[in-house]
């Protein structure tokens, strides 16, 4: 899979509203998924000027004299990586209030400042957010996908697909990082992850808490790595490190905050009580989970285990990749209960359908896959607006009213 220098990214036409419409827009988003680029791209088109806070200089200066930085800012303006400078946001806050005119600030973090009360706060009703993930396969292909519109409206139709076969694992294992992409598999890309993590610990985790210990947070995430697509185990991810579980839990809340992975929530419905409470762990991304555990197409086709694991994390990004610039909001989650029934996705959009997605990496599809989803299918009633298993074969095939089996390369295919 060759890599260019540029991908269309499907969030700009986001951006571009966003702009037109709030005095502040923050794209925010791991480190190296392209925010910056689509911050320049996006403002090369209006006047934008740049400038970055990973420059020492500039950083300094916008820290000694916030006030005086933000009032000789030109008319419109692209902050780079402002969470280094966490303080600019109150000034910011009195500069938009002063002139509330949209699309005066760009501003770009690799930190979610939703989960910084302060931030957050400062720039209440005066900033739009918009998330910026790692590539997703459709930006890959060019394509604009309609999975989720299908999957909630009208379903699947019968028709042929080219299995993917070994394909599927080159793209497992390659990821969405635009950088990552353009090394060639092996050494020299598992060099690029080395160097990211490093930078991420040295810039972004030193900044943000005060750990003893910064060499604790690459084995952490190989530990988390391990555990992608399964329920959160604090216990066994603290057992190595001789660390307390409110530690590790820290720890796994900082990781999230900088986007390497998130907690999947369970599902739930008043009418049923036998629920698993527990959330599921995710990476942000398969190719920086293979990078971790130093897994190669090889190792996925010889460990099926670790091959469902990480097309469960695949897919689950994809989804949600592809959520992020759909006009429809969409909130993520899981389903098990106490009887072993359990959906790996489940999706609702807006308050009234949910619909839920199974993962298998095998060709074929037997009623007894839908088990699952046909337990959300009842706990959910009226709302329930279909189900599919998702699987590496040929074909897309009915399996009762609102229930599909459906080959994964639809997630990502022009309809």
């Amino acid at each position: 899979m060759a890599a260019t220098d540029f991908y269309p990214r499907l969030a700009a036409d986001r951006l571009t509203e966003a702009l037109d419409d709030s005095p502040a827009v923050l794209i925010h988003g791991p480190r190296q998924s392209g925010k910056t680029t689509l911050a320049q791209r996006v403002g090369t088109r209006t006047g934008y000027a740049y400038f970055s806070f990973d420059d020492e200089a500039v950083k300094s200066v916008a820290t000694a004299d916030p006030v005086g930085f933000v009032a000789d800012l030109p008319p419109r303006v692209i902050l780079d990586e402002v969470q280094h400078v966490p303080h600019l946001f109150v000034t910011l806050k009195a500069a938009i209030d002063r002139d509330r005119r949209p699309g005066r600030f760009m501003l770009t973090g690799s930190t979610n400042v939703l989960l910084l009360p302060k931030l957050s706060d400062s720039l209440a009703g005066r900033m739009a957010i918009v998330r910026l993930h790692p590539l997703a396969q459709c930006e890959l292909a060019r394509t604009r996908p309609a999975f989720l519109d299908r999957l909630f409206g009208e379903g699947f139709k019968m028709r042929p697909f080219e299995r993917l076969g070994p394909a599927l694992l080159e793209r497992i294992a390659a990821g969405g990082y635009p950088a990552a992409l353009k090394l060639p598999a092996g050494r020299r890309r598992a060099r690029w992850y080395e160097g990211y993590l490093e930078t991420i610990v040295q810039r972004d985790v030193r900044a943000l808490a005060r750990i003893a210990s910064l060499d604790v947070v690459p084995r952490l995430m190989a530990a988390a790595a391990a555990q992608t697509a399964r329920l959160v185990n604090v216990s066994d991810l603290a057992a190595p490190f001789q660390l307390s579980r409110p530690t590790i839990r820290d720890y796994l809340t900082l990781l999230a905050r900088i986007f390497l992975l998130e907690e999947l929530p369970p599902w739930h419905a008043n009418r049923l009580s036998r629920l698993v409470k527990t959330p599921k762990l995710h990476l942000g991304d398969t190719g920086l989970v293979c990078a971790l555990l130093g897994a190669d197409t090889k190792a996925l086709r010889e460990d099926r285990a670790l091959l469902g694991q990480l097309l469960e994390t695949f897919v689950f990004q994809e989804l949600r990749r592809q959520a992020s610039w759909h006009d429809e909001p969409h909130a993520f989650y899981h389903f098990r209960d106490r009887d072993g029934y359990e959906v790996d996705i489940v999706v609702e959009r807006g308050a009234h359908a949910v619909v839920g997605i199974e993962v298998k990496a095998a060709a074929t599809v037997t009623a007894a896959d839908f088990r699952g989803l046909r337990k959300l299918k009842d706990a959910a009633g009226r709302r329930f607006a279909g189900g599919v298993v998702l699987h590496d074969g040929t074909m897309s095939v009915r399996f009762g009213e609102g229930l599909f089996a459906v080959p994964i390369r639809a997630l990502w295919e022009a309809p």
